[in-house]
């Protein structure tokens, strides 16, 4: 893309310079994330740079280069790559649900997403400081309301219908309440605190309880 003036705009944020065509370039690209979420995860955020990334990496600077455009290029494709994933998690869960694998479905969720924030540990770093560009932090509302889409789904399958606002509302309760405390869980260094883990999902297997109730009643 040019500017009216005939001058090249910079490469989107979080979008590859190009795309790796050769295995090659697909594992350097690889290599360059993973670094990236290794130097996050230990060192935090601003040590972040790009030389700091060619070092870890093993690559050439120049090669980072090719691909992304500067630093925070870098960590809005490694903060899209944490989305993708737990995007990924809520849709497996529904599709568990709908095959009736899933006997418990808060203990479950609970699970399925403390050990992918366990498994990209880069990735807390990141949120925990804050550090999102504007797209970053509008690709994380997309993701949140992914999820909730997904909750909702699967609450609806297990009471048995189209419950409306109600279940939508109840969906976006759930994501903000487990998201703040497994925040509170996981932004420190060390062991994250799992006892609280377990209250969590006893909070939510309440709630669970109270609106699967309210949305079974039989009414009237």
């Amino acid at each position: 893309m040019v500017t009216e003036a005939g001058k090249p705009q910079p490469a989107s944020r979080g979008r590859l310079r190009r795309q790796p065509q050769q295995a090659r370039s697909r594992a350097r690209v690889e290599a360059i994330l993973a670094a990236a979420d290794r130097i996050l995860s230990r060192e935090g955020y601003e040590a972040l740079t790009m030389r700091r990334i060619a070092e870890e990496a093993a690559t050439p600077v120049g090669s980072i280069y090719q691909f992304y455009a500067d630093k925070s290029a870098v960590v809005d494709a490694l903060g899209q790559r944490y989305l993708d994933a737990f995007k990924a998690a809520i849709d497996e869960l529904v599709e568990r649900t709908v095959a009736g694998e899933l006997s418990d479905p808060v203990g479950m969720m609970v699970g399925v997403y403390v050990e992918l924030i366990r498994s990209q540990t880069g990735g807390m770093a990141l949120w925990a400081g804050r550090h999102l560009s504007p797209e970053l932090a509008r690709a994380d509302e997309a993701s949140n309301m992914h999820i909730a889409e997904g909750l909702r789904r699967i609450v609806e399958h297990l009471t048995g219908g189209a419950r409306g606002p109600r279940v939508q509302r109840a969906a976006r309760m759930v994501v903000w309440a487990a998201n703040a405390v497994l925040h509170e869980v996981f932004k420190s260094d060390g062991e994250p605190d799992l006892e609280t883990v377990d209250e969590l999902k006893r909070m939510l297997n309440a709630y669970w309880a109270d609106l699967h109730g309210r949305l079974t009643a039989v009414e009237g």
